[in-house]
């Protein structure tokens, strides 16, 4: 995308230190915006801004954990400070493991602790950042959701669960929040490599084999660039005609029939 669109808007994404949500915050600071990254990984958070700052970009990082109410309520004061609204909202900080084992034996605190950070965490983002979007000409709620809501592998039942109940919060925010112009749509990410986006004690060289970019229909293995793309057009005004739904991105693995 290159536009004017995004420049001096504000953009705030959850998660934003590593993976996906690092991708995206690169991809809206390169289109004008000022970035705010808040992560609960403080290090991460830092080399983040360290990374970005190097291209002469605006962002900064606010550290918070979005599974804390007062925390989240405490982020969104600070953002008020210092800029006069909030223009986009992009929910990404999530436990990132899917496996959580055999039901039989999970600990209710496991299932318990995925669905308040990747569920919670976000309706209490958006509750506490409505003032500041309701000041913005065309707020936008973005949730990034998973293919695992819609399908899964054995024991993932929280992770998926929760991916779940994200999809159906964004139909519902967009019809609750639209008397406040704001639109609020999902990005629903399949196998994303974010080796070369994790914090440094963390970031891989990717190595993928002939078979995991062929099973693609699209010959490859996705990357942050590839959601970001998509983060930027459904966020502007571009999509402005777009709200309650939610875009599979995924390389086609979702749509491809496979027998044994």
């Amino acid at each position: 995308m290159t536009t004017a669109y995004y420049k001096n808007k504000t953009v705030l994404i959850t998660g934003g230190a590593q993976g996906i949500s690092l991708g995206m915050a690169q991809a809206f600071a390169r289109e004008g915006a000022n970035v705010v990254i808040t992560d609960a990984d403080k290090e991460a958070g830092q080399e983040a801004v360290e990374r970005l700052l190097k291209e002469k970009l605006k962002v900064v990082f606010m550290a918070c954990d979005i599974s804390q109410e007062h925390e989240v309520a405490a982020l969104m004061q600070q953002v008020g400070e210092n800029y006069t609204q909030l223009d986009v909202l992009i929910n990404n900080a999530g436990i990132a493991d899917p496996f959580i084992g055999d039901l039989d034996e999970m600990l209710l605190s496991e299932f318990d602790s995925i669905l308040a950070v990747n569920l919670r965490g976000p309706v209490l983002c958006c509750k506490y950042s409505l003032p500041l979007l309701r000041k913005a000409e065309h707020g936008a709620i973005l949730n990034i959701s998973s293919t695992r809501a819609f399908m899964s592998e054995p024991n993932t039942f929280a992770y998926s669960a929760s991916k779940g109940g994200l999809e159906a919060l964004t139909h519902s925010l967009a019809i609750s929040l639209a008397q406040d112009r704001i639109r609020v749509n999902a990005i629903a990410p399949g196998w994303i490599e974010t080796g070369e986006w994790q914090k440094k004690s963390r970031k891989y060289k990717p190595q993928h084999t002939k078979d995991d970019k062929e099973q693609h229909p699209v010959g490859k293995v996705g990357t942050p660039e590839d959601v970001a793309e998509a983060a930027l057009f459904l966020c502007s005004d571009k999509a402005g005609f777009i709200t309650g739904q939610s875009i599979t991105i995924d390389g086609g693995m979702s749509v491809k029939m496979i027998y044994k």
